[in-house]
């Protein structure tokens, strides 16, 4: 009885494969069928592990039968097969033009590249000039010419990726070696501008930063900078607020509740570091601005004289500001976003908002 059964159910299930294989005409639909039929947990390859629970002669009769229609149903997959690409290569010989077409999806912008856009614009209206530099940066560049000499304590402020390549250079018969680091900030560029262009000078530069920091709500290891910087005769700290006022009024189209307050940066004499009120939680405290209410946009001040002799600028004849505006952070408070890590998180649910 067992072994009627099962020879039935064979014979049923090769007419059911035969019939569903009259109206598959393309290459998936075979492939599909054939692994749904005849693949590793198939429905036929079930049937067949039922054999072992057999006597030997029935084994036999059953499993001559199975080879049988397995074989047929094989060669058969193998014609219609050999079908399909012959008619799918005929088709794409045919164009029908008059066929609606598929939408193509635009891209857009990443919210950061717009702000940095819009800022740019800002500036250049007021008649600085874009710079950039190297994200992978000479030791020199990084620290040294901005203040920053190795033994200074300083550095421990700034996380850095080191690089081990090294580059040695020759001075007085010694050999320096000077590390590469992935640039901690945009500063660098402060002294290759001042090296190029002398004074006077007004100048911003966008680009990625790199800190070797735990990431949280309100801190990555990559993001973006805004490093500005004016030299000319008679700059005072006033033309830094009103600059920096400007470039928020200009961001977010109204006037910003701003406190100033005072900052050390080695680079700059003095410093002073610019917040707004956190647009999140309008200054009620929240992880995004480290629960004070607050949150540092701007740290500022007046160049030091020293940054200015390591660009070739005379401190006695001119004077100047530095910027860092952290692009980022401003892209959170535009746009009312609570966590930094979302701009690199490459998630496109979060990135079709903008």
């Amino acid at each position: 009885m067992f072994v009627k059964n099962t020879q039935d159910k064979l014979n049923n299930l090769k007419q059911k494969i035969l019939d569903q294989l009259q109206d598959a005409k393309e290459k998936k639909v075979l492939r599909d069928l054939e692994i749904k039929y005849l693949g590793r947990k198939g429905e036929f390859t079930k049937i067949l592990r039922e054999l072992k629970n057999l006597k030997i002669e029935e084994r036999e009769k059953i499993g001559k039968l199975a080879n049988q229609i397995k074989n047929e149903l094989q060669k058969k997959f193998k014609e219609l097969n050999s079908e399909a690409s012959e008619f799918n290569s005929s088709a794409s010989e045919f164009t029908d033009v008059t066929l609606s077409g598929e939408k193509i999806e635009k891209g857009h912008l990443h919210p950061i590249t717009i702000v940095q856009n819009e800022l740019e614009n800002l500036f250049t209206s007021m008649g600085f000039v874009i710079e950039e530099g190297p994200e992978l940066e000479s030791d020199y560049y990084n620290f040294e010419a901005l203040n920053l000499p190795k033994h200074h304590p300083a550095r421990d402020m700034q996380d850095t990726f080191y690089v081990d390549t090294r580059k040695e250079t020759k001075k007085n018969g010694q050999i320096n070696t000077n590390d590469l680091v992935m640039r901690t900030h945009t500063s660098p560029v402060q002294i290759r501008a001042m090296q190029k262009y002398g004074a006077p000078l007004k100048c911003v530069v966008p680009g990625r930063v790199f800190r070797c920091e735990a990431t949280d709500a309100c801190h990555e290891h990559t993001f973006d900078q805004l490093e500005g910087l004016m030299i000319d005769k008679n700059i005072s700290i006033t033309n830094l607020i009103a600059t920096m006022k400007e470039l928020l009024k200009g961001i977010f189209k109204k006037d910003m509740e701003v406190r100033v307050r005072p900052g050390y940066f080695p680079f700059v004499k003095p410093g002073i570091e610019l917040d707004i009120k956190c647009t999140i939680c309008n200054g009620k405290k929240c992880p995004a601005c480290k629960n004070s209410g607050w949150l540092e946009l701007l740290p500022a001040g007046m160049v030091h004289p020293n940054v200015l002799k390591y660009g070739g600028i005379d401190p006695k004849k001119y004077s100047g500001f530095a910027f860092g505006l952290g692009l980022t952070r401003l892209a959170m408070m535009k746009y009312g976003i609570n966590d930094i890590r979302l701009f690199n998180s490459g998630d496109l649910r979060f990135l079709k908002q903008f």
